[in-house]
């Protein structure tokens, strides 16, 4: 139903043990002034059976309506449709049923519904056809006549005044008062504090995660386990509209029904969730707080309404990131083109918060998070010829938070917290259509750029999986042959290779190298660094002679192309190092030396290439049985790789691994003991037992064992 003034009007959303049941407000409006038909009683069909996880909230509130209790003021606030009004409505009944109290329910979701249903509890309370005439015809003040009638109440009270949405309509006309014969609960979606002098607030969030599956065992039984509904449960955001409305859909279907699982798969696999989970509204009866899609509406249209356009931008764009929590510096000085200045950004966000649109996280990285279901909601009604200018500004943001050259070894707390938002607007480009191709490009890069940033501190896993939901999400916007795809897929070769799985980073690896050869052409510098990406799982694999002519390869080609001095060129040239026993290691070996200067000439003594030439060099003095040579170049660099990337980089736990073995060449058994028992003990915890470089250093350690008891004296008998 809608109010005069057009606005809709609220509907609170019951999760019970049975059926799918609303909470649908009833109202008559007409020229002539006539009340609600009761307001004795909830505007619903059925109370609620269960209400699932409020027993905290509900326990406080039952305190505040006790013999004697009175004068307080109660705000149930939170986002819309987590079922405030049914919160409300079981202490409605519990009020009345248990406690003997009066109990009077008013819609106050604007100016005229709120003042008939006050005059009605006013002429409830005893007032008479005189004085209601008086303050319907402004003679007298109507607000003052509905108090002095509660407070002579002959019976106390609980006053709910529900949809409570715009509180300057209780505020302008003094509606809102305490009195010592009763109790006054308000729902609301406006958070901020101002409004509610002297009320106790109270939060309504989100449901649990376990209390959220049982909403939809309860609604739809017999559709799925346990585990697939709380699956389920989260793909809604656990919000109980949203969990309503599937179970409603679950419980309703005739002709062929869904499991929970199938729900949940078709809810994942759809473009647009949304229409999905509003199908479950089999009553909405044009109400739009019934659907997903449209309850948050009416909080939009207050902040327009209230000249705060910009708040309505801000939710846009927050639309094309992740429902995650999102670092609030994103927003800090953002270079937005948009309708959304950069000195009203702060305002607008207010705006958000005071409407329970977005919420604040504690924590050491200040956030906010939106819930998902919301977000989805938004983006899915965003006008579309403002998507791409939106797609563009959240790109750009994210692209200026991420490092372009990301540093080895540094562990950036920052990647984690972007990560969702990254794949979230790749998602959000491809179920936009409007976005350009100039858009969706800058957001590809933010990938590579994060896909690259875990891949230098170490977190391989983090990276593959962030690579290959990134690769699949941009080639079905970009196309399987764009350059930035076959880059994504390079770094989930890397990946896979760090991660131990050396004969699929090979085939990987290979196959890339072909598209690269065949979309870049032989000689581009994307299909020399791929020869090198190669080489490495086909030198530990055992195909030696493939992997030299690769490495070769991309040396070569790096200097004709790039000249003998940059750091690609560079780092080519400290591969060659890498290669095994053999009369090629024999020529490259004597060019260590230089190779090393060079670096520190052009790159510096600490640059990430110098460091792998020292060490690469140490290996190779080490390969060609030069061990009192390698041995200090091998302390050296592992010095120089612990202050620059730490004691556990895998870089730095692979140099430590060299020095055990050229110790253990030049007989200093007990400390390459040591150093191997260091390297075993993180990778045994962080790659696993069945890592090759796990098994490779066990076997190397259980070697220098033997080695130190054989040249051990026995102890004296």
């Amino acid at each position: 139903m809608t109010g005069n003034d057009g606005r809709a009007t609220d509907q609170g959303r019951v999760y019970q043990a049975s059926g799918d049941q609303h909470i649908v407000e009833h109202h008559h409006h007409g020229t002539a002034w006539t009340g609600p038909d009761s307001v004795r009683r909830p505007p619903i069909g059925r109370a609620p059976a269960i209400l699932r996880d409020r027993s905290e909230l509900i326990g406080r509130l039952k305190e505040a309506v006790t013999e004697g209790a009175g004068n307080t003021v109660f705000v149930l606030h939170g986002l819309g449709g987590c079922g405030k009004t049914a919160v409300a409505c079981a202490l409605f009944d519990y009020t009345t049923r248990e406690r003997g109290r009066l109990g009077l329910w008013v819609n106050a979701s604007d100016q005229a519904s709120l003042r008939a249903g006050m005059l009605a509890v006013a002429a409830d309370r005893g007032a008479g056809d005189g004085e209601l005439m008086a303050a319907r015809n402004g003679l007298r003040a109507a607000a003052d006549l509905v108090w002095d009638h509660l407070d002579r109440s002959d019976l106390p009270w609980l006053l709910v005044l529900d949809n409570a949405d715009d509180p300057a309509v209780l505020r302008d006309g003094g509606w809102l008062r305490t009195s010592p014969r009763g109790t006054v609960l308000v729902t609301t979606r406006q958070a901020a504090g101002h409004w509610w002098p002297a009320a106790e607030l109270l939060y309504v969030g989100v449901l649990p995660r376990e209390e959220a599956a049982q909403v939809l065992c309860d609604l739809a039984p017999g559709t799925g386990s346990a585990e697939d509904a709380a699956a389920v449960a989260d793909r809604l955001g656990r919000l109980p509209l949203a969990l309503t409305l599937a179970g409603g859909f679950l419980a309703h279907q005739v002709i062929s029904p869904w499991t929970m699982e199938e729900y949940g798969r078709r809810l994942r696999e759809r473009t647009d969730p949304i229409e999905l989970i509003d199908q479950g509204a089999t009553d909405a009866d044009n109400d739009s707080r019934h659907l997903v899609s449209g309850t948050w509406q009416l909080s939009l249209n207050s902040l327009v309404e209230q000249n705060l356009p910009e708040a309505v931008t801000l939710l846009r764009l927050l639309a094309c990131w992740s429902n995650d929590p999102l670092p609030l510096s994103l927003l800090a000085d953002a270079r937005l083109d948009l309708p959304l200045p950069a000195d009203r950004v702060e305002l607008a966000l207010r705006g958000l918060l005071d409407r329970s649109l977005t919420e604040l996280l504690p924590g050491d990285i200040r956030s906010l998070r939106t819930h998902g279901v919301l977000l989805d909601s938004v983006a899915r009604v965003t006008p579309a010829d403002e998507r791409d200018g939106l797609a563009a500004a959240a790109a750009g943001i994210l692209l200026r938070s991420l490092p372009a050259t990301p540093v080895r070894g540094l562990r950036d707390s920052r990647l984690a917290v972007l990560a969702p938002h990254v794949l979230a607007l790749l998602r959000r480009v491809i179920t936009w259509p409007e976005t350009a191709v100039g858009t969706a490009e800058v957001a590809a890069i933010c990938a590579l750029r994060l896909v690259t940033a875990q891949h230098r501190s170490g977190d391989y896993a983090s990276a593959l999986a962030a690579a290959e939901q990134a690769t699949d999400l941009v080639r079905r916007r970009l196309g399987d042959d764009h350059v930035l795809v076959l880059r994504l897929r390079q770094r989930i070769g890397k990946a896979i290779d760090r991660l131990g799985r050396l004969e699929e980073a090979a085939n990987l690896h290979r196959r890339l190298l072909a598209d690269l050869e065949q979309v870049c052409g032989p000689e581009a510098p994307d299909t020399l660094t791929t020869c090198l990406h190669l080489s490495r799982p086909l030198t530990w694999i055992g195909k030696q002679a493939e992997a030299v002519q690769l490495m070769h390869r991309a040396a070569s080609g790096r200097a004709a192309l790039l000249g003998p001095w940059h750091p690609l060129t560079l780092e080519a040239r400290a591969c060659l190092l890498e290669l095994p026993p053999g009369p090629e290691l024999d020529r490259e070996v004597s060019a260590g030396p230089d190779l090393v200067a060079d670096c520190r000439r052009e790159l510096g003594a600490d640059h990430p290439i110098t460091l792998s030439a020292e060490l690469n060099c140490a290996g190779a003095l080490f390969n060609t049985g030069q061990h009192s040579e390698a041995l200090t170049l091998a302390r050296h660099a592992l010095a120089a790789h612990e202050h620059r990337f730490g004691t556990d980089y895998p870089i730095t736990l692979a140099a430590r691994s060299l020095l055990s073995s050229v110790l253990h060449a030049v007989g200093e058994y007990q400390e390459a003991v040591e150093q191997a028992e260091t390297v075993r003990e993180w990778r045994e915890r962080v790659l696993g037992q069945e890592h090759p470089w796990t098994t490779v250093i066990q076997d190397k350690l259980a070697r220098y064992r033997r080695s130190l008891a054989e040249a051990t004296p026995p102890a004296p008998s």
